[in-house]
């Protein structure tokens, strides 16, 4: 684990930052990046690097003159792109003496618990060695049903996963805005945020690339997601000299997103049931149960349901929603889907038997994150 003057950073580039105007992966920015990775690496700290550029590494390879657009193509793309990105990636870091690797997940990876954990696990033991994990979607055997969306959203997902001191976000702009630069001359850019409110989702537009899949809104989907889980974050530009170093020492110009009120940060298991675990039913309340549950940070009893959706098992992570189908939050079942709606008929005919008189005695689950993010 890394020092007080030592920090685990994630860094997640895009694809726009990693490219020519000509489309084809630069490798002059490519360098830069490294460069600025070893000097970080050389002070000490650890790196976790979140690199698009996949398919945009590989698609004039197989004769498209612009990026194409259906699903094969692009996994064909990626999968020429990604061994050209990796290659880069390793060649120059090893300049430096650092040894790169290579992560590919999906969505999949992460709202498996034991593949979650063992995720962490294989980049802690890559960082305790010095080496420098590459993480991309596997974007080859991705569908879009089953992705991350966006490297954004990945980015700040393995920033909790690996228990990150920073995570900081390139793009094609330097930071946050009141308004989108490129049409208001008069925008200005918001030095900090201490909170995503409303007003600054809605400061969010799309500014994106031909060559990206990102735009504002899911960075701030994913300093969301961060922030939640008690990491600092940072936006700027990428191609500013030293902008990496910058930001680790918090004298970089762009957005400092901050963590406010750290008690309520969350931990591993909580950020897993937030983000990762994929709810597989839900479980909707009385409204008497809803202060016990929400408030008073109770268990919900087999007689405080009013509706079970969906078939889920003894276990799974489920929804908790009012009456007005208002989210509450995730819990984690006690019971199957199959035994509370037994439960349900037996009294709903004012029938009992040894294993509904058991269940009615026992808490079916325990509100575990009373937030709306993720779920």
């Amino acid at each position: 684990m890394t020092s007080d003057n030592q920090k685990r950073i994630v860094i997640k580039i895009g694809s726009s930052s990693l490219t020519s105007l000509s489309g084809d992966i630069s490798r002059r920015k490519i360098q830069s990046l490294t460069d600025q990775v070893a000097e970080l690496k050389d002070q000490g700290h650890e790196v976790v690097l979140v690199s698009s550029g996949a398919v945009a590494a590989g698609y004039r390879t197989l004769g498209f003159v612009n990026r194409p657009s259906s699903l094969p193509e692009k996994q064909a793309a990626a999968a020429v792109g990604q061994g050209r990105l990796i290659e880069t990636y390793s060649e120059l870091f090893s300049s430096h003496g650092y040894a790169a690797s290579q992560i590919l997940i999906t969505r999949s990876d992460f709202s498996d618990e034991t593949r979650y954990n063992n995720v962490r696990n294989t980049i802690n033991v890559l960082l305790e060695r010095g080496i420098v994990p590459i993480v991309n979607e596997n974007d080859t055997v991705t569908t879009d049903r089953l992705r991350f969306g966006d490297n954004d959203t990945l980015s700040a997902k393995v920033a909790g996963l690996v228990a990150s001191d920073q995570l900081i976000i390139l793009s094609d702009i330097d930071g946050l805005y009141n308004a989108d630069p490129r049409k208001d001359p008069s925008a200005s850019l918001l030095k900090e945020v201490s909170e995503i409110t409303p007003e600054i989702e809605d400061m969010a537009g799309e500014p994106g690339s031909s060559v990206g899949t990102g735009g504002m809104r899911s960075k701030i989907d994913a300093f969301k997601i961060s922030m939640a889980s008690g990491i600092p974050s940072f936006l700027g530009k990428a191609g500013v000299p030293q902008i990496l170093v910058d930001a680790v020492n918090e004298e970089a110009r762009g957005t400092y997103f901050d963590v406010k009120e750290p008690e309520l940060n969350l931990d591993h298991y909580r950020q897993w049931i937030a983000f990762n675990s994929g709810p597989e039913g839900e479980i909707l309340i009385q409204d008497d149960a809803k202060e016990t549950i929400i408030n008073e940070k109770g268990n919900l009893l087999p007689s405080q349901i009013y509706q079970i959706n969906g078939y889920f098992k003894k276990g799974s992570v489920v929804r908790i929603m009012d009456l007005n189908n208002e989210k509450l939050g995730l819990g984690v079942v006690n019971y199957s889907s199959k035994d509370l709606e037994e439960f349900q008929m037996k009294q709903e005919t004012n029938q009992e038997d040894a294993k509904a008189a058991m269940l009615n005695e026992s808490f079916v689950c325990e509100l575990e994150v009373a937030i709306p993010i993720g779920v």
